[in-house]
């Protein structure tokens, strides 16, 4: 799932390329990724996109009007990625859509530019879970409006904060994103390791000394798949993004910190990894789909 880091770079890379651009057409492949109705998708060809933004783990793709017989000052075409979305940008994209119900990977393709250029927007695998939306401002996705604050946006006072609110274990707190935004299953696991505190912690129980660790290993984090990713192309991203991985999608691996061996939980259609020396002090945590922890 593309998180905060890869969304942040693939915002950058889109507005490189896009920013001042006229948006000629978009083609849906998929009906079902399109979650509005009003205003029409087809109301962003002839329209100039002004940038390309982040909120959280969304695109925002914003858009001017392009000619003056266009009375709507705002328009916003937001993708969500969620689990196996991405986007393949192209030098000379089809002229003829993309058949509708078909069973490609396309969901969505944005014609910008000169003839040819633009970008799909695919999505791999059975499981349908990629979503657009077009709008006159992003906080009239449902979704958007209930985000909790950006994972970078908090001090470590609003960290703290966060933490004592919460009854609930770090990683699910890590990955809830009503209660912070951005991160997903990779990165969480990856800050974790790197504060050496246990999924299963308890949020409101950290003392002021863990705290500080979590708040550290959240922004180092970030920061550094952030700043590793940018610039690359979309086709590097994904690559590069396991390249940075110290526990994450590493079971049975060696921990690259202390030499233990990386575990994993497993739940329902997830999983995540951690370091049983690093940070739960030896013990093990069962896999999910047994009985019980292991004590």
């Amino acid at each position: 799932m593309p998180e905060l880091p890869e969304v942040a770079a693939l915002a950058d890379f889109l507005d490189g390329r896009m920013a001042a651009l006229p948006i000629r057409r978009i083609d849906v492949a998929s009906l079902s990724v399109l979650k509005t109705a009003e205003p029409p998708y087809t109301a962003l060809a002839g329209r100039t996109v002004s940038g390309v933004e982040r909120i959280a783990k969304y695109l925002v793709i914003r858009t001017v009007p392009g000619a003056p017989a266009d009375t709507e000052p705002q328009l916003d075409l937001v993708i969500h990625l969620s689990r196996a979305g991405w986007i393949r940008w192209s030098q000379s994209l089809a002229p003829t859509p993309p058949r509708p119900g078909g069973k490609g990977p396309i969901a969505l393709r944005v014609h910008c530019g000169l003839p040819g250029e633009g970008f799909d927007v695919t999505e791999a695998g059975t499981q349908k879970r990629l979503a657009a939306w077009v709008v006159r401002d992003p906080s009239e996705v449902e979704r958007i409006a209930s985000l909790g604050p950006d994972a970078l946006s908090l001090d470590r006072a609003g960290l703290a904060a966060v933490l004592a609110g919460s009854g609930g274990r770090l990683k699910t707190l890590l990955t809830d994103q009503r209660t912070l935004a951005g991160i997903g299953n990779a990165y969480s696991d990856e800050i974790l390791h790197a504060a050496r505190l246990s999924p299963f912690a308890i949020a409101k129980t950290l003392d002021d000394e863990a705290v500080d660790r979590l708040y550290g290993a959240l922004g180092a984090t970030l920061r550094e798949a952030t700043e590793r990713l940018a610039g690359l192309g979309v086709g590097k991203l994904k690559a590069e993004k396991h390249t940075g991985l110290k526990v994450h999608a590493r079971e049975g691996l060696p921990c690259p910190v202390c030499g233990d061996k990386v575990r994993e939980v497993s739940y329902a259609d997830r999983s995540f990894q951690y370091c049983p020396t690093c940070q739960t002090g030896g013990k093990i945590l069962a896999d999910r789909r047994m009985s019980r922890l292991l004590k």
